[in-house]
C-alpha cells in the first residue's frame, strides 16, 4: 500500500562505508524520485577516518506537483538534522551505531534500514585487548532510537545471489513501505541504471521480502567460552590427541580444549597440540585438588591456546599465503570474472623481529656484536612492499613460512615459552590459596596480542602487573589485579597503568 504524499520533503541518508556501492544506491533513489514526479537532490561527505572510508550521502525529495501549486521550487537541505530524518539506510551495523550516536536517527519519525553483519573498525582491531562492540548492545540501541527498525544481515543475503549488499538495501526500503512508491518503479530504476541488472533484482527482491515480513533480527547471543562439543570422529591421526582431552580433561572445558588442540596443529604440529595439554593438565590438578567449578581451567583453556599461537615472522607470512585469504579479499573487492587481483603488504620488520626469528644462539651472538647489529639495523632500515599474489613475493613469504619446523629453536619461542611457564606456575599457585586472584591472573594473558611493538608495549604491562603482586593489599588482590589489567588495556600509552600503580606506593 503507497504512502500518501507528503507536504514536506522526504528526507533520506544514507551511511555507508567506501567500496560499498553507496552512491549507486543515492542514484538509484534520486532516479527513482524523478521518474515518479518528484524533484530529488543528493549530497554526499565522504570520510577518510573509519574503515575504508565512511560516506553520508544525504537526499531529500518533494513532489513536483506541490512544487507548481505553490509556484516555486522547494529549498531542500544539503546535510541530514538531528530528529528530522525519515529514513536512514547503514550498509553495515556499525555505521547504523553511528547514525544513531549522530541523532539523525529519531523514536518519532525515523525508519532505520540497517545490514546487521560487521566490519570490524579500526579501533576495535587495535584496542589493547578485545575491543569488538557487542553487536546485540547496538541492535537493541537502533530499535530504541528508531520509529521503526528492519534489520538483518543484508551482505549474506548478497553474497548467496551474487550480488552485493546495497541492492538489498533498496529492496528492503522498497519493502518498508517508507517511500510513496510501488515495487515496480523502485525495480525500474534498477533497470535504467544498466549496471549488474539480473544479479541486482533478484537480490533486491530479497530485501524487498524481508522488509514486507516485518525483518527485525535479534544479535546472535555469544557462546559460552565452553560451549563447543568434542567431534563424534576425527582422523586417524588426531584420534589420540582427541583420546586425551576425553580422559583427561574434565567435561566442561573438554570442548574447549579441543579447539585448543586444533589450532596448537594449525600453528605448528601435533607434537605442540600435547604440548599444550600437557600445561593445560597442570591447572586442571590443581582445581582437582580444591574441587573448583572449572571456571579457572576453562579461562586457562583458552588463553593458553591464544598465548602459545603467539604471533612471529613465521606466523604472519603463513597467514599472508593461506587460499582463503586470496579468496576473502576478492570476495571483499567483488572480484568479477576476467579481473585480477593485486595484493600489496607493506612490510618493515624491525632488527628484533629479525632476531626473534633466528636460532637462539645465533641471535644472541649478534646481540653481543656491536658491528652485527649495526648491519642488521641497516638492513632493515626501510619498508618493504610484497606483492603476496606475484611469484617473486609469494616465494619469499612461502620461505619464511616454511621455517615453522625450526620454531622451537628460535629466540622468539625460547622467550616466550619461558613466559608461559611462569604464568602458568603463578596461576596454579594462586589457585591453591586464591581462587579469584587466580582467574584475574589468568585473564592478564589479553594484554598480549600481535607481534613487534604492540607485543612489546602488552609484554612491559603484563610485567610490571606481576611485579606488583605482592603490593596488593591481603584479601583484595583479585580486585587489584583487575583494576591493574583494565588499567592497561585503557590507553595507548599507559597512563593509567601507571596512575594505578602509584596508588599503590612504593613497594616494601
Amino acid at each position: 500500500m503507497q504512502a500518501p504524499a507528503p507536504a514536506r520533503p522526504i528526507s533520506i541518508a544514507i551511511v555507508a562505508m567506501g567500496g560499498e556501492g553507496g552512491g549507486v544506491l543515492a542514484d538509484w533513489i534520486v532516479d527513482l524520485a524523478e521518474h515518479n514526479g518528484y524533484l530529488g537532490q543528493s549530497t554526499s561527505v565522504p570520510g577518510v577516518a573509519q574503515r575504508t572510508g565512511s560516506t553520508i550521502y544525504y537526499l531529500e525529495i518533494f513532489p513536483a506537483k506541490e512544487a507548481r501549486a505553490a509556484g516555486r521550487e522547494p529549498v531542500l537541505a544539503l546535510m541530514p538534522v538531528p530528529g528530522d530524518v525519515d529514513v536512514v539506510l547503514a550498509s553495515e551495523l556499525m555505521e547504523a551505531g553511528r547514525a544513531v550516536q549522530r541523532g539523525i536517527v529519531s523514536p518519532e519519525r525515523t525508519t532505520l534500514i540497517a545490514s546487521t553483519h560487521r566490519v570490524y573498525s579500526i579501533a576495535e582491531k587495535s584496542a589493547l585487548g578485545s575491543g569488538i562492540v557487542d553487536a546485540k548492545v547496538l541492535i537493541e540501541a537502533a530499535g530504541k532510537a528508531a520509529r521503526r527498525f528492519i534489520g538483518f544481515d543484508m551482505a549474506a543475503s548478497a553474497r548467496a545471489v551474487g550480488s552485493v549488499a546495497n541492492a538489498v538495501l533498496f529492496g528492503a526500503l522498497a519493502g518498508s513501505g517508507a517511500l510513496p512508491f510501488e515495487r515496480a518503479a523502485f525495480e525500474a530504476a534498477v533497470r535504467r541504471a544498466g549496471v549488474a541488472v539480473e544479479p541486482s533484482l533478484v537480490a533486491f527482491g530479497v530485501g524487498f521480502e524481508r522488509a514486507a515480513q516485518g525483518a527485525g533480527e535479534a544479535a546472535r547471543p555469544r557462546r559460552s567460552p565452553d560451549a563447543p562439543a568434542l567431534p563424534a570422529s576425527v582422523a586417524p591421526e588426531l584420534q589420540a590427541l582427541l583420546d586425551r582431552v576425553r580422559a583427561e580433561v574434565s567435561e566442561p572445558v573438554q570442548g574447549t580444549a579441543w579447539l585448543g588442540v586444533l589450532r596448537m596443529i594449525d600453528y605448528q604440529d601435533p607434537g605442540y597440540a600435547g604440548l599444550y595439554l600437557d600445561r593445560l593438565a597442570a591447572v586442571i590438578a590443581v582445581e582437582r585438588e580444591r574441587g573448583g567449578d572449572w571456571e579457572l581451567s576453562g579461562e586457562v583453556a583458552r588463553r593458553l591456546a591464544a598465548w602459545m599461537s603467539f604471533e612471529d615472522t613465521i606466523r604472519v607470512a603463513d597467514l599472508k599465503i593461506r587460499p582463503e585469504r586470496f579468496r576473502r579479499v576478492a570476495e571483499e573487492q567483488g572480484l568479477g570474472a576476467g579481473q585480477l587481483l593485486r595484493i600489496d603488504d607493506y612490510l618493515h620488520p624491525r632488527p628484533q623481529e629479525v632476531l626473534d626469528s633466528l636460532p637462539a644462539g645465533l641471535a644472541r651472538a649478534v646481540q653481543r656484536s656491536a658491528v652485527l647489529r649495526r648491519l642488521l639495523a641497516a638492513l632493515t632500515g626501510r619498508g618493504r612492499v610484497l606483492r603476496a599474489n606475484r611469484l617473486g613475493g609469494f616465494l619469499l613469504l612461502y620461505s619464511l613460512a616454511s621455517l615453522r619446523r625450526f620454531r622451537r629453536r628460535t629466540l622468539r619461542f625460547t622467550r616466550e615459552s619461558a613466559a608461559i611457564e611462569d604464568w602458568l606456575g603463578q596461576v596454579a599457585r594462586q589457585a591453591r590459596s586464591d581462587y579469584p586472584a587466580a582467574l584475574e591472573l589468568a585473564a592478564c594473558q589479553r594484554l598480549l596480542k600481535g607481534y613487534g611493538e604492540t607485543h612489546e608495549r602488552g609484554m612491559e604491562r603484563y610485567c610490571r602487573i606481576l611485579a606488583a603482586l605482592e603490593a596488593l593489599p591481603a584479601g583484595g588482590v583479585a580486585a587489584g589485579i583487575r583494576r591493574l589489567r583494565e588499567a592497561a588495556l585503557a590507553d595507548e600509552e599507559g597512563l593509567a597503568l601507571e596512575r594505578a600503580l602509584a596508588e599503590l606506593g612504593p613497594r616494601p
